[in-house]
């Protein structure tokens, strides 16, 4: 066990936090976007689309590093909370990865074909062909999962803010790592 976040774990998990609100914020927009805007609402689909597949490498990366680093000892708290902190961060990490799939696999299935294209440079190729009926079953999946995330990632931030205001290290040691 470590005694502290690692830079890279502290950097990471910062960057990712910005990249799901960030993302989520861009998501409201796109789809607001009148279709007399299609360029913008065509670029904005595509910058959403590749700041979720950007998630991806990083919270296998994240992953990684909590696996060869592991976590600092944590605070003294009741049992109950050290198990909804557990059970909380583990439903964060699969969301981090469940919500860029499964946009990921709807933008595949949407009926009308548009082509991922990671910041407007890579093609990524969809693994399947358009499919309404699939889309019609992943979209709902990846919106409900995507507000789940950021609900949850809100509470997240909010037991920190709180933890830390009883004197607790536990956002210190996210922030500068002491």
């Amino acid at each position: 066990m470590q005694a502290a976040w690692s830079v890279a774990q502290r950097r990471l998990h910062w960057a990712m936090a910005a990249l799901v609100f960030v993302n989520f914020l861009l998501a409201l927009v796109m789809v607001a976007l009148p279709l007399s805007a299609l360029l913008a609402k065509i670029l904005t689909y595509q910058l959403h689309k590749s700041l979720g597949l950007l998630l991806i490498p990083l919270w296998a990366w994240r992953l990684w590093l909590l696996a060869r680093r592991g976590r600092p000892a944590q605070p003294a708290l009741p049992a109950w909370q050290q198990g909804a902190a557990r059970l909380g961060q583990a439903v964060l990490y699969a969301l981090l990865i469940a919500v860029p799939v499964l946009g990921f696999l709807s933008a595949a299935a949407a009926p009308i074909g548009v082509e991922t294209v990671f910041f407007l440079i890579l093609p990524i190729p969809h693994p399947f062909p358009p499919d309404q009926a699939l889309y019609d079953m992943l979209r709902p999946l990846h919106q409900g999962a995507a507000w789940g995330l950021v609900v949850l990632a809100l509470g997240h931030g909010a037991m920190a803010i709180h933890h830390h205001r009883k004197g607790l290290p536990i956002l210190r040691l996210m922030w500068r790592g002491r």
